[in-house]
């Protein structure tokens, strides 16, 4: 039986992360219809399509469908939807700041998900502005640690680019820079020849509300059931985990 239950448990870890990585790639290809429907299908002449196309192939997300969203977004190709974006402010547990970003044919769906969502993993909805005010307008590219890159090194890449920060998060780093500024910085990279795992202009935190196990373990939960609705793209918080915390809750 031994055996048995392993398998068992085995398979049931492999569909829950297959069914994760089916919802991630759904995500990645609506970024590449919107883009290209909003920038053209071009992804030298539209660098939000650019990105978009790289965040999907370091996700191994197949070519063939990369290359159908971009003919769905730019028109070449019917059967493309007419996406929305949509925000949602909000607090979860511990008073933390959510921002919920949608993307949607369907907003009454969207908003319906979300609240579900919320009032399921104690949270509540919050009207706007009211939370997105704690959130700043960045950009992000994340770097993997490879060939003996330092801090430093990655500085000196990007710092004229417009980079603010470099941050060692572990396994890679992370460069801060304005929204604007994320294709210059992302083109400086590429001109120094050292890869990179994402660029996009994201939200983060002005403040942050530091949480103990109790707190961390429902603000995840919480997280997680926003992220597992279809219309959700994104969601943004403003809690701070310690080392120690994160390996508890696991």
């Amino acid at each position: 039986m031994s055996g048995h239950s392993k398998w068992a448990t085995t398979k049931h870890k492999k569909a829950v992360i297959d069914a994760k990585r089916g919802k991630l790639f759904a995500k990645l290809i609506k970024n590449i219809e919107v883009a290209a429907r909003q920038g053209g299908g071009d992804p030298a002449g539209n660098p939000t399509l650019y990105d978009a196309i790289q965040k999907a192939r370091k996700s191994s997300v197949p070519l063939d469908n990369i290359e159908r969203a971009v003919k769905r977004g730019s028109g070449a190709e019917g059967g493309g939807a007419d996406w929305q974006t949509i925000m949602y402010e909000g607090y979860g547990p511990s008073g933390v700041a959510v921002l919920v970003e949608c993307l949607t044919d369907n907003r009454n769906r969207a908003a319906g998900e979300v609240r579900v969502a919320m009032t399921r993993n104690g949270g509540s909805m919050a009207d706007p502005g009211s939370v997105a005010y704690m959130f700043n307008r960045k950009g992000v590219i994340i770097v993997p640690k490879a060939d003996g890159l330092t801090e430093d090194d990655l500085l000196m890449a990007v710092l004229e680019a417009g980079a603010e920060e470099v941050n060692d998060l572990g396994e890679s780093f992370e460069i801060v820079s304005e929204a604007t500024d994320v294709v210059a910085v992302r083109t400086a990279l590429q001109a120094a020849e050292i890869d990179y795992d994402s660029a996009e202009a994201t939200f983060l935190p002005s403040v942050t509300v530091p949480l103990d196990e109790d707190g961390a373990t429902k603000v995840f939960r919480l997280i997680e059931a926003l992220e597992d609705s279809d219309d959700v793209q994104n969601v943004y918080a403003n809690f701070d985990v310690s080392d120690d915390v994160m390996e508890k809750v696991g």
